[in-house]
C-alpha cells in the first residue's frame, strides 16, 4: 500500500509541501539508494512523465521501527515534531508464522514508538493507523468500532522483553487464542494501543481486508509482489497450479490496493 499511497498523494494532492518517509538501510543499500529504487518503480511511471519535480517533495528520514526512538537522529526527531501534520502509519510485518516476540516487537512496540513521536507533533491533525479486517478473526461481522484486546498491550510488551524463547513458545498458543496467528493477535493489540491515545490527538484506524492488485490507479492490475491470492492467480494463469483443495463455503474478502488507499486518504 505504501507505494500507491505515495503516488496518489504526489499526483492528486498538489498542495502538499513535503512527505517524510521513514526508511532504513537494507541489504547493503543506503536509504538514498533505496529511495532511488523506490522512485523508479513502475507505479510512478505516469508521474515521472507528467510531473517529475513532484518527487522533490519526498524526504527520507533514516530510521527503523525496531530501534530505540525509531533510530531517528535528534535533529530529524525535532523537525518531524515541528512540521508534521498527518501521519500514515503503514509499517507492519504480515507474516503469519512469525514468533510472538518478533511480531509484538515489529507491530505493537514499533507502533508505540511512532505514537510517542506523534505525541510531540505540534501541528498534528490526524494519526492514521493501517490495521486489518482480520484484527478480530473470531468476530463474524466486524463493526466499525474499537474492540478491546484480550490482553493489555503494555503487559504483553513487557512479557516479550523478559521471557525466554522456550517459555514464550509454550505460552504462544494460549496467548493468541482465539486468533489463528501472531499477525492477527498483534494487530488486535496494536489497535487497542492506538485507541489509548484518542484523548491526546485525533486518530483513525483503517481496516483493509486482503489487499490485491490495483483496480484503476495508477494503472489497472498493478501489483508489486506475489503474496496472497495474487500468487495463486498467477500460478493458475500460467498453468502451474491445476487443482487445489477449496471450501466452497469460505469467502475471500479482498480489496484492490487503490481502493484501500483512497479510503485511507
Amino acid at each position: 500500500m505504501g507505494k500507491v499511497l505515495i503516488e496518489k498523494l504526489l499526483r492528486c494532492c498538489p498542495d502538499l509541501n513535503k512527505i517524510y518517509l521513514l526508511m532504513r538501510p537494507k541489504r547493503g543499500q543506503s536509504t538514498k539508494e533505496r529511495l532511488d529504487d523506490f522512485m523508479h518503480c513502475r507505479v510512478f511511471d505516469h508521474l515521472q512523465e507528467q510531473s517529475p519535480k513532484s518527487f522533490d517533495k519526498l524526504h527520507v528520514i533514516k530510521g527503523d521501527v525496531l530501534q530505540e526512538e525509531l533510530g531517528i537522529s535528534n535533529q530529524d526527531w525535532d523537525m518531524l515534531q515541528r512540521e508534521t501534520q498527518i501521519v500514515f502509519h503503514c509499517a507492519a510485518c504480515v507474516r503469519f508464522d512469525m514468533f510472538i516476540r518478533d511480531a509484538v516487537d515489529m507491530n505493537t512496540v514499533g507502533t508505540m514508538k511512532v505514537l510517542k513521536l506523534a505525541e510531540g507533533m505540534k501541528k498534528l491533525e490526524v494519526f492514521l493507523h493501517v490495521s486489518t479486517s482480520y484484527c478480530r478473526c473470531e468476530v463474524k461481522v466486524l463493526e466499525e468500532r474499537l474492540y478491546p484486546a484480550v490482553h493489555r498491550p503494555q503487559n504483553i510488551m513487557q512479557c516479550v522483553k523478559w521471557m525466554d524463547d522456550d517459555l514464550l513458545s509454550y505460552l504462544q498458543p494460549k496467548l493468541i487464542e482465539p486468533q489463528p496467528n501472531t499477525y492477527a493477535y498483534t494487530k488486535s493489540l496494536t489497535e487497542d494501543l492506538v485507541s489509548q491515545h484518542a484523548g491526546k490527538f485525533p486518530i483513525a484506524i483503517a481496516r483493509p481486508s486482503i489487499v490485491t492488485a490495483a483496480y484503476k490507479e495508477p494503472m489497472p492490475g498493478w501489483v508489486d509482489n506475489m503474496n496472497g491470492p495474487t500468487g495463486l492467480l498467477v500460478g493458475a494463469g500460467k498453468g502451474v497450479i491445476r487443482t487445489m483443495h477449496c471450501n466452497e463455503d469460505y469467502l475471500a474478502d479482498v480489496i484492490p490496493v487503490d481502493m484501500a488507499v483512497n479510503a485511507c486518504i
